[in-house]
């Protein structure tokens, strides 16, 4: 089956004109060359326009694999830092409208998870789906306590056709990898390992359940972002059942504004509600795009933030955030010399990088940038750019940055739609302050009081006996080390002395040889050889009396 599949996509790549890429690789070019079905290209009237850009060719093709390279062209649509921006752009216009499947096999889902038929757990249950996705599908309902809900529930088989399409994914990618010329820096095989824990995490309902719990816990009395209720005793790995809202899409622009609605502060607001998530929570929604997001218009002068679809989650390192929030801070006080070591610090760049060439490269991207008009800058462009320019001092792709990336670029385009002149630099500026003020000073040890205090006063009784073990220790260890520092200062003297002896011993020898030696010569016995003789004699008598007596 995985061979069919395989020559399934071969088929579709070929029939859009793509295997020139896939064989234009060095090694494999000769093969473009002598395929056969290049040579009936010509005549043929299915494929797509060999003048078309290689952007439409890739996005008809994904959109005839179906809907997992459906997915995986929507998230390279986000990858600005990897991806030619005339590619990218095609790509974005993939939409996820995938044909539902049946009403009956969703029926028998819901039945099998909750163990009850629909009828009997839902006062009114809706048949046709409000929503049909590559992943779920998502029907409206309501309970027997009158509170309207939405169901969604796992395409059937859907997790068979993914774990197949991600193992021949990885085949590609290694390919890719090994042969192509800029593989090792991008690194397909990491952004399918990233593509595949985003994609199977998608498939557990509960997993999606609490990542909704969690958020609506960290905005609960928060007027800026509201988030669903989730009904838990409803909830199973391929059903989930929350609370349905109504709103009005972000993406109707035009209602919105001529409905009255501030749209400058509904824009800012979205920019405090992803730094909010990011630098205070740490818990970010990363799947922030038009479709799952929708105002609440109640407040037309202070309209509230309505969010849905809670299957990709993201969270930073403590290391990350930080330097990540440092470079935020370096920025936006254009300190390029900064920007240019927390990059290096961080290892996002190789540590033999000279800080001034890196420095004055980062000065060329941004200061031309930062003689226009605040309104006409784009953050999320800036950071690409700057990512682009790293590329070129051997910057790998970071993969925990990815997520974070796509969310800000989501966010900012979204909040320039909305608002033109949106100022992203004087609304973001206050949370990277206030982040790194909680970060050092006599707030952050404050802080770590407060979290420590607790663990401090559980362990306080045991005190007395945990300070007088670790003195005795102490003692016991001096007294140890002490000993141990007499005895090597006694072998030491002891070398000492055995060197000198052994030097008296040998002296004393040399002189009685030469003695020897003299009464060869035909002056015979002399004063001289009575003398050198005796001396070493008295030498090596003086070292031996020495050796007997230093022996116990």
């Amino acid at each position: 089956m995985r061979i069919f599949r395989l020559f399934t996509i071969l088929r579709v790549l070929i029939r859009h004109n793509l295997d020139e890429v896939l064989l234009g690789v060095p090694r494999l070019r000769w093969l473009y060359f002598i395929a056969p079905w290049n040579w009936k290209k010509q005549f043929s009237s299915n494929t797509s326009s060999p003048s078309a850009p290689l952007g439409e060719r890739l996005r008809k093709a994904l959109e005839d694999l179906g809907p997992i390279f459906v997915k995986l062209g929507q998230m390279l649509s986000t990858r600005r830092d990897l991806v030619p921006t005339h590619i990218v752009d095609e790509l974005a216009k993939l939409q996820d409208n995938v044909p539902p499947f049946p009403d009956h096999e969703a029926r028998e889902i819901i039945e099998e998870s909750l163990g009850k038929s629909v009828d009997k757990v839902f006062k009114h249950f809706e048949s046709n789906p409000l929503a049909s996705a590559s992943i779920a599908q998502v029907y409206a309902a309501t309970l027997w306590d009158d509170s309207d809900v939405i169901i969604k529930v796992v395409r059937p088989t859907i997790a068979k056709v993914i774990h197949k399409d991600i193992a021949l994914l990885y085949i590609l990618a290694k390919l890719a990898q090994r042969y192509w010329k800029h593989g090792k820096r991008l690194r397909p095989v990491d952004i399918i390992q990233e593509y595949e824990k985003t994609i199977i995490d998608e498939l557990d309902l509960i997993r999606e359940a609490s990542n909704a719990s969690q958020l609506r816990r960290n905005f609960e009395e928060s007027s800026d972002l509201y988030v669903p209720e989730i009904f838990w005793d409803y909830c199973s790995h391929n059903v989930i059942v929350m609370e349905r809202i109504y709103g009005l899409p972000i993406g109707e622009t035009d209602k919105l504004k001529s409905m009255g609605v501030n749209m400058q502060r509904l824009s800012e607001r979205g920019v405090e509600i992803f730094f909010s998530q990011v630098f205070r929570d740490n818990f970010f929604h990363a799947d922030m795009h038009p479709g799952n997001i929708f105002v609440d218009t109640t407040n037309l002068n202070d309209a509230k933030y309505l969010a849905v679809d809670f299957g990709i989650m993201g969270t930073l390192s403590p290391d990350d955030q930080r330097y990540l929030a440092e470079n935020f801070h370096a920025f936006f006080n254009r300190d390029y010399k900064r920007v240019a070591e927390l990059h290096i610090e961080s290892g996002w760049v190789p540590m033999g990088t000279r800080v001034e060439e890196f420095e004055a490269a980062i000065r060329s991207v941004c200061e031309p940038i930062f003689q226009r008009p605040i309104a006409e800058i784009s953050f999320g462009n800036l950071l690409l750019s700057l990512f682009q320019t790293a590329q070129r001092f051997d910057m790998e792709v970071q993969p925990q940055l990815i997520l974070l990336q796509k969310t800000m670029l989501n966010i900012e385009g979204l909040g320039r739609e909305l608002y033109p002149d949106l100022d992203l630099w004087v609304t973001a500026k206050p949370f990277i302050q206030r982040w790194m003020d909680q970060q050092v000073g006599l707030h952050s040890l404050l802080n770590g009081a407060k979290k420590n205090i607790p663990k401090m006063l559980k362990n306080f009784p045991e005190m007395p006996n945990l300070i007088h073990d670790v003195l005795q220790q102490v003692n016991q260890q001096q007294l140890k080390m002490h000993c141990e520092s007499k005895q090597l200062a006694q072998l030491q003297q002891e070398i000492q002395q055995s060197n000198q002896r052994n030097r008296l011993a040998i002296l004393g020898a040399t002189l009685i040889i030469s003695g020897s030696i003299s009464t060869l010569s035909p002056l015979g016995i002399g004063l001289i050889t009575w003398l050198t003789t005796g001396s070493g004699i008295s030498l090596l008598a003086y070292s031996l009396f020495k050796k007997s007596a230093a022996q116990p």
